[in-house]
């Protein structure tokens, strides 16, 4: 894996088919990471860490040129947007978790023959193995928001919390892209609230893309827990939760398979 690498170091010549106006936008901007396979000059694929407070007109124009080119040297790439998750902070460990995801899902032995037998068990997903967690439970050790959850529990006895469980959901839209939020109580009816999209193009992430965006926005909120004591990150009413929700909602046809989380309202 290596750091801050541009497309031009990776891929020397312009593909056919990419404009020289293309070619110079993706160019100038670096993936966060690169990660490449064992003789380390094949790369396997790029991520890239997008902060939405900073999205423009122009920004999305030169996104889509990106996006152009990465389809035309047909170079696999994750990107993840968040406002809170800094790559220079939480990068590499969610690199290594999406390497170790991608690892053991093409590790796992296909099993379309033994599924129709009876008492047949599948092994379960990277995501749901189950190990003891750094604060001497048990539960899902892969779950990238488990030391948030366990945070928040802390904060909660620690009276800086109304409720010790992080909550969320998560939705997959048609265009690829995950959607994964995360939400708790800090005082009656005002909740830190996270949003965290996850952008896999021509790329697997080893793990369900809703439930790592999930998880991510969980992170993000142990992130917002860590200063807490000092300083109140910006909190959202119950009211704005719920427009939220309905706007979500709003866009039911653009979603990939059902919406799981009809039990969840902030009314």
């Amino acid at each position: 894996m290596q750091s801050a690498r541009t497309l031009n170091e990776i891929v020397q010549r312009r593909p056919p088919g990419v404009t020289g106006h293309q070619w110079s936008c993706a160019t100038r901007t670096r993936f966060d990471f690169v990660v490449f396979a064992a003789d380390r000059h094949s790369p396997l694929f790029g991520v890239e860490f997008d902060d939405p407070g900073e999205h423009t007109l122009d920004t999305r124009r030169s996104q889509r040129m990106k996006h152009a080119v990465w389809a035309a040297v047909d170079l696999p790439v994750l990107v993840v947007e968040s406002p809170t998750l800094r790559p220079a902070v939480h990068g590499r460990g969610i690199v290594d978790y999406v390497v170790d995801a991608r690892a053991y899902a093409a590790a796992a032995p296909e099993h379309d023959d033994e599924s129709q037998v009876e008492g047949f068990c599948a092994p379960p997903t990277y995501r749901d193995i189950i190990g003891r967690l750094p604060d001497g439970r048990s539960g899902f050790v892969n779950d990238l928001g488990a030391v948030a959850r366990a945070a928040a529990i802390e904060a909660y006895v620690d009276r800086q919390l109304a409720d010790p469980i992080i909550r969320g959901l998560h939705v997959e839209w048609r265009d690829g892209c995950a959607e994964g939020w995360g939400w708790i109580e800090v005082r009656d009816g005002e909740y830190i609230f996270e949003r965290t999209r996850v952008a896999p193009y021509r790329f697997s992430c080893g793990v369900d893309p809703g439930r790592l965006a999930e998880d991510l926005a969980a992170l993000a909120i142990g992130e917002q827990l860590k200063v807490l004591v000092s300083t109140e990150p910006p909190l959202r009413t119950r009211r704005q939760l719920e427009h939220e929700l309905v706007e979500l909602l709003r866009r039911h046809d653009e979603m990939a398979g059902d919406y799981l989380f009809d039990h969840i309202s902030f009314e």
